[in-house]
């Protein structure tokens, strides 16, 4: 005999609300596992994204996908302190890093290399007229930028790299070898 949907849902128990923060700002947060994926709390890290505005099933699935792929990036509404959040989430043990929004100082980056505008410009693509407008502040660079310029100042050297495409020849598989 089957029972009925509303008494499987009776034997489960009472279902358990989410008391959400009254207020906060959004932030982007990237969520990784702190250590071995045993020691994550699951349901614990869940309830603390939907405490701050995500729906459970957001939350779960935030969850389930810092468990499969190592991260989950996502943006929750109502962060009312990142401390308090990022004590709940390592209680939960995992580890949360706001994804950064500032500006970047387009010329104390440039200056920090050693590099002139036309040379800042060529190793990394970006427009030598963009440049020139970022730096005198004419222009501020959109937030796609903002996030390229950020990976400059992090990694130079990869994001410099990155840039490139090995021409044909003897020497493709690797081009500076002698």
């Amino acid at each position: 005999m089957s029972s009925s949907l509303k008494e499987r849902f009776e034997r489960l128990g009472p279902i358990r609300g989410v008391d959400q923060v009254q207020s906060g700002s959004p932030v982007v947060l990237s969520l990784r596992p702190a250590g071995n994926l045993a020691s994550v709390k699951a349901v614990s890290a869940t309830m603390a994204l939907a405490k701050r505005g995500l729906s459970l099933l957001r939350a779960k699935r935030a969850v389930e996908e810092m468990i499969e792929r190592g991260r989950a990036v996502i943006r929750v509404p109502k962060v009312e302190n990142q401390k308090i959040l990022a004590d709940e989430l390592s209680a939960a043990g995992c580890v949360a890093a706001a994804v950064a929004q500032r500006s970047v100082d387009v010329r104390g980056l440039r200056e920090s290399l050693g590099l002139t505008q036309e040379q800042f410009a060529l190793r990394y693509g970006i427009a030598l007229d963009a440049l020139q407008n970022w730096e005198l502040k004419r222009r501020l660079p959109d937030s796609a930028a903002c996030s390229y310029l950020r990976v400059i100042a992090k990694l130079p050297d990869e994001a410099s790299e990155a840039q490139e495409e090995t021409l044909a020849g003897p020497y493709a598989e690797h081009p500076f070898a002698p």
